[in-house]
């Protein structure tokens, strides 16, 4: 099995970086080969709207024709068993990297010949890992719940089981009181990142293993 991970946070080693390595962990407790791929490290564009991907005749598999540093990145996920996806919710969304990313990675897949209908050739399986501010309790009422479904619907495009995993109230700061973040309990939220982000941790490395696993 063949397990990318790709971060779609600007910081490799908080909450979303870490999620995922424990993820790409429990993947290798199976036997996976698995690798980690930081979007803010690549330069590249969302989707051009050049459409190469539906003229007909067109020999691409699946692959965008945009040629820059996520052109391997998309060929070697289009080729692999399973994909974890992580980011942040910047503005109720996730951030930019990764939404252009997910352009780029679907839409070539995406026919316009039958509504609905997916051309990709393979399965391949998906767990979404979102990182966030907000208390679970208050997923509905800020409609974080609509944005967890579409995700993972339009990640049906893959054709594989899709999971998603929610972290929340994540240590944002090394120090809050150099910040203008009143806002935050630092002392309830130091509790929470020592004893509930383990937990995540752990259901991270399961979601692992278990996609990794078939």
């Amino acid at each position: 099995m063949n397990v990318i991970a790709v971060n779609g946070s600007p910081r490799k080693d908080w909450s979303t970086g870490t999620l995922l390595k424990s993820g790409l962990e429990g993947a290798e407790s199976v036997g996976a080969r698995t690798k980690l791929v930081h979007l803010y490290d690549l330069t590249y564009q969302g989707c051009t709207s050049c459409f190469s991907c539906k003229r007909k005749g067109n020999t691409r598999g699946g692959l965008c024709a945009m040629r820059d540093d996520l052109q391997d990145v998309l060929a070697e996920v289009i080729e692999s068993d399973v994909l974890l996806l992580g980011s942040p919710i910047y503005f109720g969304d996730v951030t930019g990297e990764m939404r252009s990313f997910l352009e780029r990675l679907l839409f070539p897949s995406a026919s316009y010949d039958e509504f609905g209908v997916s051309t990709f050739a393979r399965q391949v399986s998906c767990g979404f890992i979102f990182t966030m501010n907000c208390p679970e309790e208050f997923v509905k009422t800020v409609h974080y719940d609509v944005l967890f479904d579409t995700q993972a619907s339009i990640l049906g495009i893959l054709k594989g089981t899709t999971e998603v995993l929610t972290s929340h109230e994540n240590y944002q700061f090394a120090d809050y009181s150099a910040m203008n973040a009143a806002m935050f309990d630092v002392e309830a939220r130091t509790k929470r990142q020592a004893e509930v982000f383990p937990v995540d941790c752990r259901k991270a490395f399961e979601m692992g293993a278990r996609l990794a696993g078939g």
